[in-house]
């Protein structure tokens, strides 16, 4: 295929290079993009010239390879021209370093500038010592980065510098070239090409024309979940009793419907469950809905006298009317007996999983920031996340998703 440097149609991806041993690789990464009719960006870390000079990017680069955070005449404010302009951006190698700072959101080179400048896809593939490759904190930040979106190529087991064996071998060129290509033509994650319907808040049941009966619930882990899910490559609808903001890079991708009260939130779930792959239920729900007064309940007239009746089942609805392949997940928010009871609840509603929190604890509860969850498969398996931001049980909530399809387990 023609090289793209005078093809304005051709993707723009900005190759990232820092510095390990393996940014020699880069070269033929680079090699195999412009052979695949990309225009590529080489972009290189000052530490990265310690193993390979930028001349060799520049020169087979669709323009010359850039080092310096601070522009030229040309290019005053390269960070912002490389990241508006990019499709892709790709980090090969990239080391423990680099990572942590990209995590962290530093912007205190070219490279690491760019990448926040950017609203395009990145693909992140690692290169270190295998010691390194398996520390808390070097899969940590990783994980922080697939939350956000980034994809992790990961290294692969071989020799390593020093004559060591183990993981931590940059992925090949070809790999690399080939998760690219897909990413260019719309793969963005583990449910790329896949539905997901999640509804988030608390019902609000009706006493009368101005009182309502309602919980706690916050609507904070359902929005974590359809951001995620996002990010994830997914087609998201979100069905919320709550307002909040959604972050630019993925409003685009998830399509929010509006509910007030159990039979409301029944209907929309069960007309948009038909033509979703994924159904999650975040939201709370009442167990007990009234007879709303016509009128305004006045102090008055002394006491009024409800009559409570229990609301429709949802989930086991949901459940039971699935169609064949679709994954059904659950919530239960308790406050004793967290396991005996989500076991339970997950016999009897036959969902695929099920998520279960103690909202008595601190830091789980319906208006925290954070979650402390157990995750119960149909298999019998069960995980317990220690507490975390709720973007990071999102994500672990929807990986488990990911691997029920590839399993096909649904």
């Amino acid at each position: 295929m023609p090289c793209a440097t005078s093809d304005s149609r051709a993707s723009r991806i900005v190759l990232g290079v820092t510095g390990g041993i393996a940014a020699y690789k880069a070269v033929e990464v680079l090699r195999r993009l412009r052979d695949a009719g990309y225009f590529v960006s080489p972009v290189l870390t000052p530490d990265a010239t310690r193993f390979v000079g930028a001349l060799t990017f520049s020169a087979l680069g669709s323009e010359p390879a850039r080092v310096a955070l601070y522009g030229d005449a040309s290019t005053p404010i390269p960070h912002t021209y490389l990241g508006q302009h990019a499709d892709l951006i790709v980090v090969a190698p990239a080391t423990a370093h680099f990572i942590a700072r990209y995590a962290m959101g530093l912007a205190d080179d070219l490279l690491s500038a760019t990448l926040l400048a950017t609203r395009a896809p990145v693909l992140v593939c690692p290169a270190m010592h295998a010691e390194m490759w398996e520390q808390p904190s070097v899969q940590e930040n990783l994980a922080t980065l697939r939350r956000r979106g980034v994809l992790v190529l990961e290294p692969a087991r071989g020799r390593l510098a020093g004559g060591d064996e183990g993981v931590g071998r940059l992925a090949e060129p070809e790999d690399i070239v080939a998760l690219a290509r897909h990413v260019l033509e719309g793969y963005r994650g583990v449910l790329t090409g896949r539905r997901v319907l999640i509804s988030a808040g608390g019902t609000r049941e009706a006493v009368d024309p101005v009182r309502v009966m309602t919980n706690r619930s916050s609507g904070r882990q359902g929005y974590a979940l359809a951001e995620v899910a996002a990010r994830f490559g997914a087609e998201v609808t979100l069905v919320s009793s709550v307002e909040r903001e959604l972050a630019l890079d993925v409003r685009a991708r998830v399509r929010v419907l509006a509910f007030e009260d159990a039979a409301e939130l029944g209907a929309i779930m069960s007309t948009q469950a038909e033509d979703h792959d994924v159904v999650i239920m975040a939201a709370a729900v009442a167990d007990f809905t009234f007879d709303a007064a016509a009128e305004k309940l006045k102090k008055e007239a002394g006491l009024p006298t409800l009559s409570p009746r229990a609301t429709t089942d949802i989930v086991t609805s949901l459940s039971e009317r699935r169609r064949p392949g679709q994954v059904v997940v659950a919530f239960a928010a308790e406050t004793r007996d967290l396991e005996e009871r989500a076991r339970d609840k997950l016999r009897r509603k036959g969902v695929d999983l099920l998520v279960a929190n103690d909202v008595s604890q601190p830091g789980a509860g319906f208006s925290a920031t954070t979650n402390e969850v157990l995750i119960l498969g149909r298999d019998g398996s069960v995980e317990r996340l220690s507490r975390r931001p709720k973007e990071a049980v999102a994500a672990e909530i929807l990986i488990k998703v990911a691997s029920l399809f590839s399993q096909g387990v649904p």
